[in-house]
């Protein structure tokens, strides 16, 4: 039986891993334009990779807004393998990686219908529904349990 390997990666180790994935989902998917996507901040930020028999199959971005805030984003899995927890795999990792970095408090910005699946993961919705890349987000956050 395969399992998921999930690796805390730089972009210089996984660009066009990360890349073949967010074309993918992001760009051709929900139409968002690559400039917005690949936004020149990938390179200064840690990356989440989930591999299935070496292939790259999901990915997300952590990147760091202050020395209280990470941000988790660019979370995307392709649609193959949807439902099968790989998604929420990606952001245990990432929120585990977090946790050890002693990172206070994270941030996601949700897609909206996505904001139960990170409410299950301790996110907590922060004001008003907004617009990013033409499509519909809900800013959520959570709080280090260790550190509050």
């Amino acid at each position: 039986m395969s399992s998921i390997v999930l690796k805390v990666l730089s972009y210089s180790e996984a660009a066009t891993d990360i890349k073949a994935i967010r074309q993918v989902v992001f760009q051709v998917e929900q139409g968002v334009d690559p400039t917005l996507d690949f936004d020149g901040l990938d390179e200064t930020s840690q990356h989440i990779v989930a591999y299935l028999d070496q292939k790259p199959i999901g990915t997300a971005r952590i990147r760091y807004l202050t020395d209280q805030l990470a941000k988790i984003e660019r979370v995307a899995v392709l649609s193959a393998y949807r439902g099968q927890g790989i998604g929420k795999q990606i952001m245990a990792t990432a929120i585990g990686f977090l946790d050890q970095q002693n990172m206070p408090e994270s941030k996601v910005h949700a897609q909206s219908h996505a904001a139960a699946f990170y409410q299950k993961l301790g996110f907590q919705q922060q004001g008003e529904a907004f617009y990013e890349a033409d499509i519909l987000h809900i800013e959520m956050r959570r709080s280090h349990p260790a550190l509050q």
